[in-house]
């Protein structure tokens, strides 16, 4: 049995988080969009989910599973951008995006802040987001955790919950999974009473109390909410020499 690796940091733990929402796809393509998630979706790849589809982010699919924003040794396929729609409506992908407004019902906000109609904020537009929830196992991670992020109703809509994609119609509905929501807190689903934010588990170091003291509407939990595990000695390994040796991970979520 793996044993827990020594000296985990709070960004150590939260990619072994993300790759935990990754080690159940099987051949898929794992869409990971940022720093964290793109090292959580390689180090399922190492351990957990070697049949994961990763990529270099741009147009290339990768036969390795090279260190952060290294050159790729191997390739085993091309996709370029305008195929990457090809797999989003084909529904094989699970990508893991930003957010910077979620919502209790699992609703995404990436697109303005403020109100529809005079925003206060420009962001980044909805992008992607619409068709990657209603085609695509869609998860969320959210590398600073407050009231600001987890609002009780987003601003504007870009990735749709499951409750709203339900009220929409079969359409939305079908294919929309909200799997999990990673913080540098807590880890999430949204199978909570109504289609709702539930806490899962909380890193270590975090209390209950201090998630729900971080976030802007009221938290179900599931049963009594256990530790996120910690990385295993294996997997510190894997983190810290082969992914990401230069340790741009804690550049998003510092060491305290």
């Amino acid at each position: 049995m793996s044993t827990t690796g020594p000296g985990a940091t709070r960004a150590d733990v939260c990619a072994v988080a993300i790759a935990d929402a990754f080690k159940d796809d099987g051949e898929i393509f794992g869409s990971p969009m940022g720093l964290l998630p793109m090292l959580g979706a390689r180090l399922a790849r190492l351990t957990s989910n070697p049949d994961l589809v990763v990529s270099d982010g741009e147009s290339l699919f990768l036969a390795g599973t090279p260190p952060l924003f290294a050159t790729a040794d191997v390739v085993e396929g091309w996709i370029p951008f305008r195929k990457v729609f090809d797999v989003v409506a084909y529904g094989k992908r699970h990508v893991m995006m930003g957010a910077t407004q979620v919502d209790r019902h699992g609703n995404q906000n990436i697109s303005a802040i403020g109100d529809f109609s005079q925003p206060k904020r420009q962001l980044l537009g909805s992008r992607g987001a619409p068709g990657n929830t209603v085609n695509n196992r869609t998860s969320y991670w959210v590398p600073k955790h407050s009231p600001r992020v987890f609002v009780e109703r987003v601003d504007i809509v870009s990735g749709v919950g499951p409750a709203l994609a339900k009220k929409t119609g079969p359409a939305a509905a079908r294919f929309n999974d909200i799997h999990r929501i990673v913080s540098n807190l807590a880890v999430f689903d949204v199978q909570g009473e109504g289609d709702t934010v539930r806490l899962l588990s909380v890193h270590p170091g975090v209390t209950v109390d201090e998630v729900r003291q971080a976030t802007g509407f009221h938290l179900d939990a599931f049963g009594d909410v256990p530790e996120t595990r910690s990385p295993t000695a294996e997997e510190l390994i894997l983190i810290r020499e082969v992914l990401d040796p230069t340790s741009l991970r804690h550049r998003e979520v510092p060491i305290a």
